[in-house]
């Protein structure tokens, strides 16, 4: 049996999928950066899905994630299990669970190559 954790009302890797695409469309329209979306669960038991995205600037990386933490909490009533990292270093994770979601700025996400890490799990959407 295989046991993901999942902080959305309801549960499971449905609502995983809505709020991972509620996401990307937030990081879209805040002008997020090469945006990726994998489906981890080939690969992993961490999570359903890894969100990848970059902010130019401290400012733009705290406005995609104090909306993303907004819009979910008010659309899809969840909260982050965990947040870790501030815009000023350059990488910021909210963990909800079954979606966990990255946002660098463009130096630190080019030092840690999450992408190459994580080659194996499916693209579900790639913006650049």
């Amino acid at each position: 049996m295989v046991l993901k954790k999942d902080n959305i009302q309801g549960g499971g890797t449905l609502q995983s999928l809505e709020l991972a695409h509620k996401a990307v469309d937030i990081i879209v329209e805040k002008k997020g950066l090469d945006i990726l979306l994998l489906d981890i669960t080939p690969v992993s038991l961490l999570a359903d899905y890894f969100i990848l995205a970059s902010g130019d600037s401290e400012r733009q990386i705290k406005a995609i994630i104090e909306e993303i933490e907004t819009q979910v909490k008010h659309d899809l009533r969840a909260i982050p299990l965990h947040v870790d990292g501030e815009p000023d270093s350059g990488w910021v994770i909210l963990d909800y669970g079954g979606v966990i979601i990255h946002i660098f700025s463009p130096e630190v996400r080019a030092y840690y190559r999450l992408e190459e890490m994580w080659n194996e799990a499916r693209v579900v959407v790639k913006l650049q």
